[in-house]
């Protein structure tokens, strides 16, 4: 696939105080990318942009370099006991990415150049916890895959993981540039688990990532440099020949991994749904979109937030479901499926 390299680029002045961020403006002045000093990350003016779907656009194409300056480690149920963060956002334009309503206006790609000390904050975190093993979500708000072509601090972490006796790393991905993170020492300590969808979901509502053969290809890389793997498959959607697709997906799946389809390894299977900010934010950037949102087919459910989302009634739910239980297991055996919801 074609690695994001970005339009423009807005720097901190912090920034070029860290050997990462040195290294970034140096990448982009000798790629005669635009850049400009911004006084904080949060906050950056210059992004083009008169309509929702210009100011989406551009923002995806621009590169914002900051320094984390919170190192509060969030808990992160249920994926993780916390999560932390190398950056926020991604190149990927997923129609119905959850982020949408938390990212404003102009979702741009941030990474953080500070990552020592940011693995210092979450070293501090293992040391407190001990004995108990602690575990890390790192792509919470992100996909630190689609940069690590620029960065290289995922393999940083890969590797810092690997050296803590009593820390896990977890994170997901719809990209597909694994190739120089096969040889890191990971020592089994991060588990990486693959985004994966239908080819017709995928080519019709996630465009700038991955294709399904690159990550399915990348999956097979993962499971032969023996990193722990599994799969999330999300959202799930119901429409006209959603079965066959997804017995396709498997069958796909089952061939990439070979020999590997007997490894244990891990499913996560999530339905679609979505809330009303969400179905607004989406329309304006994707005015055409082939997203089904129609709230009257939907069950509405409260939640602990003091808002709801919508979710396919309990019937379909059953169905997919029901579906998916049956056909994992016949391909692949020793697999765990973890939770649907």
């Amino acid at each position: 696939m074609k690695l994001f390299i970005p339009t423009r680029a807005f720097f901190e002045p912090g920034a070029l105080n860290y050997p990462l961020g040195q290294q970034l403006y140096d990448e982009m002045t000798a790629r005669q990318i635009p850049i400009k000093i911004t006084p904080s990350h949060n906050r950056v003016l210059g992004i083009p942009g008169d309509t929702p779907q210009i100011a989406y656009r551009e923002a995806k194409r621009t590169l914002v370099v900051g320094v984390k300056k919170s190192l509060t480690l969030d808990p992160c149920r249920s994926s993780a006991d916390f999560e932390f963060i190398l950056g926020t956002s991604c190149p990927g334009g997923c129609q119905y990415c959850y982020l949408a309503t938390t990212l404003g206006r102009k979702p741009y790609v941030r990474v953080y150049v500070n990552v020592d000390e940011i693995l210092d904050a979450v070293r501090r975190k293992i040391k407190e916890n001990r004995p108990n093993i602690t575990s890390f979500e790192v792509a919470s708000t992100s996909d630190p895959l689609a940069v690590e072509h620029l960065t290289g601090s995922l393999r940083k972490t890969i590797e810092f993981f690997g050296a803590q006796e009593h820390g896990r790393l977890r994170l997901v991905t719809k990209f597909a540039n694994v190739d120089s993170l096969l040889s890191a020492d990971h020592q089994a300590h991060t588990r990486f688990r693959f985004s994966i969808n239908s080819d017709y979901i995928i080519k019709t509502f996630e465009a700038n990532t991955a294709s399904l053969e690159e990550r399915l290809t990348a999956a097979g890389k993962i499971a032969r440099a023996r990193y722990p793997f599994g799969f999330i498959i999300a959202p799930l959607f119901i429409y006209q020949n959603w079965r066959t697709d997804y017995r396709h997906l498997l069958e796909k799946l089952a061939r990439h991994l070979g020999p590997d389809a007997g490894q244990q390894f891990s499913f996560e299977l999530i339905s679609h749904r979505f809330t009303a900010r969400a179905k607004k934010i989406i329309l304006e950037r994707f005015p055409h979109t082939k997203l089904e949102m129609d709230e009257s087919a939907r069950k509405y459910k409260w939640g602990k937030y003091g808002y709801g989302k919508y979710l396919y009634p309990p019937e379909k739910l059953a169905n997919l479901k029901d579906f998916f239980t049956s056909e994992i297991p016949q391909f692949f055996p020793q697999a765990e499926i973890q939770y649907f919801i």
